[in-house]
């Protein structure tokens, strides 16, 4: 699941462009409807060409709800960037252009709204280069401007075409197995209790897990979970989620506050991060000066300390510590944005390098700076995760890992070592993969078997190479593959095919009335039993099969089954008349059983596949 973001100027057409691409309005609130104007966070979903069903976040364009703008593109995995064609670039537009840059979203389209109000197609050209000229040097410096118009809808195919390209191109996020949903909205449903929306990050959530909430550190349980209304057993990263969480009350939780399994996430009021002071700030920015500090749905006042500057003067980039007013839940590598409260201005942001400050750094150090030079880079433990991580379900053996990561193979081993000791990362003979992304590969088998199951349930099972097509695996890999699958009872491997354990086949009624009947006649003529093709007319060609794969038939060729009593009595006496006269032709074997020739043959001609005899001239010899 992918989210998008609106951002851009207010009236320009943000929340009237959702609607026709949706047919949802996202302006939920009374107040909203009567002054046609968004307030607060709106939410709606639409399916693109190719299939793939996005979640939108609509945010407010007025200056006097930039806040609640910044609680929704936090989770953003690209940018509706919206200008009106008949204004232009705006005072909100560089705003909020900033704080996608400053957050790092990882591309978007910009939609030329009211394009019908243009007065003519050189007027959409102006405002283009206008456009493209602000969007220089920002994450967005690439994106496609497209004009649309909400009220004709023209444009909007060509905006749903780009929108699908975007996200085909924009990596998904990572499944790091520390799931947390920063809160946007809370409220309760009769019947249901307590609701939570937010956007999924780091991992998965599934119904029944315990959840903690940080900071405050309340615990609850996830009785559902919802994305786009349709319930989910398990909701993945990424998506727009609802839950409905029980033993905790609206009154417990506030939007800021992120859900986590407990103890994988801590609050924290002092951190260390690199800074970005956007050139646009209205002056110089001095040691400890007081901001508002954003992150995730969190708004919290704090104090800036910076160490390795006097002061910060707009444009430069510096280290600095957080010290804020209330605890906030903040992990390594978290984007934030900082703004000033008077006057209300966005003036910069960042990144996060240590969510746990140990202690106030001295100013001006250089072993300080160094330091979190170093945690920028970030641990080999990090480098390494975050490299597997990216891989998914595609295991990387060393050489794969230090060659993607620059870090040396003194270096790796350790790591790789400790984190598999610890669970981090599973070890798959020379190859290693993170644990989310054996989680998720151990799914993905799952569901193929199950899905093999329920389509042929007359079949044991699929077959490995054709499971190892599906997942894309190298043999080497695949093996190991099966083998841990197979220990840990998410698979059964027999011979060729592997199968879900607990399965077996299983005949319908009517079916297996048929099949009892089958049996009977070959019980009846044990050595002239009816053929391949009238076992197939009878009962059908995939009961056949699951007959010999359960040893209750024995297939000769493609003519030739025998039950399995009749096989072994016509074997055994083979064997012995050729120990008894040195061979065995076709003729003594049809005489000896009152068969056809086509009996005969076959089963001699199986026996020699079998390497238990060797066809010497019109005879056969024991092997």
């Amino acid at each position: 699941m992918r989210v998008i973001g609106t951002a851009g100027h207010v009236d320009h057409g943000k929340s009237t462009l959702v609607k026709a691409l949706t047919g949802i309005d996202p302006d939920r609130l009374k107040e909203e409807k009567e002054r046609a104007m968004t307030i607060d966070l709106g939410f709606a979903w639409l399916t693109l060409p190719s299939g793939q069903t996005v979640s939108i976040v609509d945010v407010p364009g007025h200056e006097a709800f930039i806040k609640n703008m910044l609680a929704g593109v936090g989770g953003i995995d690209a940018a509706l960037f919206v200008i009106a064609a008949d204004e232009g670039v705006m005072p909100q537009t560089r705003e909020h252009l900033a704080i996608l840059d400053l957050l790092q979203v990882k591309g978007g389209v910009v939609a030329l709204t009211k394009s019908d109000l243009a007065p003519d197609p050189e007027w959409i050209e102006l405002v283009s280069a206008d456009v493209s000229k602000e969007l220089a040097d920002t994450v967005l410096a690439r994106a496609k401007i497209i004009p649309v118009s909400g009220k004709t809808r023209a444009g909007l195919d060509d905006l749903l075409v780009e929108l699908d390209r975007l996200l085909q191109v924009v990596s998904p996020k990572n499944d790091l197995g520390k799931p947390r949903l920063p809160i946007d909205r809370v409220f309760s449903i009769a019947g249901f209790g307590t609701v939570v929306t937010g956007t999924l990050s780091d991992g998965s959530f599934s119904v029944g897990q315990e959840i903690e909430i940080v900071p405050g550190g309340k615990r609850g349980r996830i009785r559902g979970l919802q994305t786009h209304k349709a319930k989910l057993e398990r909701a993945l990263p990424g998506s727009r989620v609802a839950i409905n969480l029980a033993g905790l009350a609206v009154e417990d939780l506030t939007r800021g506050q992120v859900v986590a399994l407990p103890g994988t996430l801590a609050p924290t009021t002092l951190l260390d991060a690199r800074a970005q002071y956007l050139a646009s700030a209205p002056k110089p920015l001095p040691h400890n000066a007081e901001v508002d500090f954003f992150t995730g749905a969190a708004e919290v006042p704090a104090h800036i300390r910076l160490l390795d500057h006097e002061q910060l003067k707009p444009g430069e980039v510096g280290w600095v510590q957080f010290q804020l007013a209330t605890p906030v839940a903040l992990a390594k590598h978290d984007r934030f944005i900082m703004r000033f409260a008077s006057p209300s201005v966005t003036i910069g942001g960042g990144v996060v390098v240590d969510p746990h400050a140990r202690a106030r750094h001295r100013r001006f150090k250089p072993e300080v700076v160094q330091r979190l030079e170093t945690l920028a880079r970030g641990t080999p433990e990090e480098i390494v995760l975050q490299f597997l991580a990216a891989r998914g379900t595609n295991p990387a053996d060393a050489k794969e890992i230090a060659g993607g990561t620059n870090l040396g193979a003194e270096v790796i081993a350790p790591v790789l070592g400790a984190q598999t000791q610890s669970g981090g990362v599973v070890a798959l003979g020379a190859s290693y993969i993170s644990a989310p992304g054996w989680h998720a590969l151990t799914d993905a088998i799952a569901r193929a078997l199950d899905e093999f199951h329920r389509q042929y349930p007359l079949r044991a099972g699929l077959s490995r190479e054709e499971l190892k097509s599906r997942l894309g695996l190298a043999p080497r890999i695949f093996d190991r593959v099966i083998e841990r699958a197979a220990s840990e009872n998410i698979l059964v491997a027999r011979e060729d095919i592997v199968q879900r354990p607990g399965f077996a086949v299983k005949f319908a009624p009517e079916l297996q009335r048929k099949v009892d009947a089958l049996l009977g006649q070959f019980e009846k003529s044990p050595y002239t039993p009816p053929s391949a093709q009238e076992a197939e007319t009878a009962i059908g060609a995939e009961a056949v099969n699951a007959l010999v794969t359960q040893d209750r038939l024995v297939r000769l060729n493609e003519q030739v089954v025998l039950s399995p009593k009749a096989f072994r009595a016509m074997q055994d006496w083979v064997v012995a008349t050729i120990r008894a006269q040195g061979q065995v032709t076709a003729a003594q074997v049809r005489d000896q059983f009152d068969t056809s020739r086509k009996y005969a043959v076959a089963l001699l001609e199986y026996l020699d596949e079998k390497r238990v005899t060797k066809r010497v001239g019109d005879a056969r010899v024991l092997r």
